[in-house]
């Protein structure tokens, strides 16, 4: 899986938001009856996720929906407008069955990340997006209010606000990414992951033996085992980190959010509404 194959508004920025938010002029009835942005949005979901997103193209959704692909630009300028709709399609509220449930501001981010880490195992082809500069539609930020209302209480800036679910975003993002490609290692290369660190074995005993590595050596034999959660290893300690700084500002009064700005505006509000999707 090639990373950062394409990139979000990359496609007419204007038109994008006009067919995010129903803003635009609809299409008079086409040819082929049912045949709706929604649909094509839908039908390239799931041929992203079953094939890539390298495989999505005006011709190939076209073919899914049995109809000509000049239909299509009646309703979707073309492909980076697509990915786009696409992008917030995944991210849609009533996807999401459970929500953050009731809690604190912690139990919140802790069940943002778990939610972006399902998303991203549902929808690997995310990882092949550039969001950096995402175009927002209304799923994006509907996911955005959910999860500031949510942590607003941490005492912070809005801008540290922001920053906690970035930094959650980033975390998740790395660590889905390690585990996709691995699993994509696996399957390309025939081998299980016990299969292929089994091969490597005699020369690791044999560097571990020759004094060169005595840290490495002196680990225990359950080190690089599978039965430990690096993922919510991880996650937890971000939070840990989190709480001293919010401990913190609540000794002193904490500061006041003012002065910051749009909490979800373009600059943050990236990939963090990914967790309205806890596949």
């Amino acid at each position: 899986m090639a990373s950062g194959t394409e990139t979000s508004g990359s496609g007419d920025i204007g038109r994008t938001l006009d067919l995010l938010w129903d803003t635009g002029r609809r299409p008079s009835r086409g040819p082929k009856p049912g045949l709706t942005l929604e649909r094509i949005v839908e039908v390239a979901v799931e041929v992203a996720d079953r094939d890539g997103l390298g495989a999505v193209s005006m011709r190939r959704i076209a073919t899914e929906l049995g109809t000509g692909t000049m239909s299509l630009y009646r309703y979707v300028p073309g492909k980076g407008e697509l990915i786009d709709l696409m992008l917030d399609r995944v991210q849609r509220p009533s996807e999401d069955p459970g929500g953050f449930g009731d809690g604190d501001w912690r139990t919140a981010l802790e069940a943002l990340g778990r939610a972006t880490l399902a998303l991203y195992r549902r929808h690997t082809w995310l990882l092949e997006v550039n969001q950096s500069r995402p175009v927002l539609g209304p799923s994006a930020l509907d996911g955005m209010e959910k999860v500031l209302a949510r942590i607003k209480p941490m005492g912070l800036t809005d801008p540290e606000l922001v920053s906690a679910i970035v930094m959650i975003d980033g975390y998740v993002v790395g660590a889905a990414r390690t585990q996709v490609h691995g699993e994509e290692a696996e399957r390309s290369s025939g081998l299980t992951d016990a299969q292929f660190w089994q091969a490597q074995e005699p020369a690791l005993v044999k560097a571990m033996t020759s004094g060169r590595y005595p840290v490495l050596a002196s680990l225990t034999e359950d080190t690089f085992g599978a039965g430990f959660d690096h993922f919510e290893f991880g996650l937890q300690r971000i939070l840990d980190g989190l709480e001293v700084l919010v401990t913190a500002r609540g000794a002193a009064g904490g500061p006041a959010a003012r002065g910051s700005g749009p909490a979800g505006g373009p600059a943050a509000a990236d990939r963090s509404a990914a967790a309205e999707e806890p596949s």
